[in-house]
């Protein structure tokens, strides 16, 4: 005789205290689950009267898992993930969705050149990208993965080594002529430099034994995205990472006067649920990741 199964929790109730475990609210989950919020209490309490235990801390704004319901919550996203999958391969053949949190550098720099090349090779997996400067919650599900700049240790969650953040200086062509001779690190002192306020370039001429006076703060973009942007307009030099600057290297839009590259302490990562390692969908992209970082080294 087969030996019984234990029974499933109201699975509508699962429906809405993953919701609500992952939008930390249960207006929102009611949103988007289209019920009331009064529906999604009811189911909530329902759920947490079968656990016998409280699964959310009620705040005055939001809900917050208890160690029950974060225990709860990680088992019944990876089920309702593994439904998904199965259902999408029910109705389109196999389709998965992949979910990339990254930061705008990142974004713009490699994933836009390059992630066609991966849909091509994964023609079953579809592809989101969110530009996103904050943390999501990838074991609730915000996303799939994530580009994060840090140091590589977040709780429950698994970090591959993409590269170290570091900087150089590069400029267009025509400003190192109107400028030239540029041939030592001190010459770019008068050259017209973008976000010229930034510690970073303080640290990158110090490195190069140059005494640098960082410059009064006027006009700040706050991102490699629009600093390259500028440079490219030829409104000074910039500082970049390699690793992003490559193709504009290659086709001579931006021209690395000098070798010297300035590391800072903190990396970036390839960033997924430890949990989710072996989803099909993560590990295709992590591998065809690592393999095209892996090309900077080498060119």
């Amino acid at each position: 005789m087969d030996k019984a199964k234990s029974p499933l929790p109201p699975l509508p109730a699962v429906r809405a205290f993953e919701a609500a475990a992952r939008l930390g609210s249960f207006s929102r989950a009611a949103e988007e689950l289209a019920m009331t919020q009064a529906a999604v209490s009811y189911q909530i309490k329902l759920l947490e009267d079968r656990a016998g235990q409280p699964l959310f801390r009620r705040l005055p704004r939001g809900v917050v898992p208890t160690a029950a319901g974060k225990a709860l919550q990680l088992q019944v996203g990876e089920a309702l993930d593994m439904v998904r999958r199965g259902w999408a391969e029910v109705r389109g053949g196999g389709g998965q969705e992949l979910v990339i949190s990254a930061i705008a550098s990142f974004a713009a720099f490699i994933l836009g050149p390059r992630l066609g090349l991966f849909q091509v090779a994964h023609p079953g997996i579809t592809t989101r990208v969110e530009v996103n400067h904050r943390y999501v919650d990838l074991e609730a599900g915000e996303a799939s993965v994530a580009i994060r700049v840090g140091h590589g240790s977040w709780p429950g969650l698994a970090a591959d080594l993409l590269f170290r953040s570091s900087y150089t200086p590069l400029l267009t062509p025509a400003l190192m002529e109107t400028y030239g001779p540029i041939t030592q690190p001190e010459d770019l002192l008068r050259v017209p430099l973008v976000d010229a306020a930034d510690p970073a370039w303080e640290m990158w001429f110090r490195a190069a034994g140059v005494d640098y006076v960082p410059q009064a703060e006027r006009h700040s973009l706050g991102t490699q995205v629009l600093e390259v942007q500028a440079a490219l307009a030829g409104h000074g030099a910039c500082l970049l990472t390699p690793a992003y600057a490559s193709g504009m290297i290659a086709s001579g839009a931006l021209v690395q006067p000098f070798d010297q590259v300035t590391e800072d302490d903190i990396s970036v990562w390839l960033a997924y649920p430890e949990a989710r390692r072996a989803d099909p969908a993560v590990a295709a992209f992590r591998n065809w990741l690592l393999a095209e970082v892996a090309d900077f080294d080498s060119n």
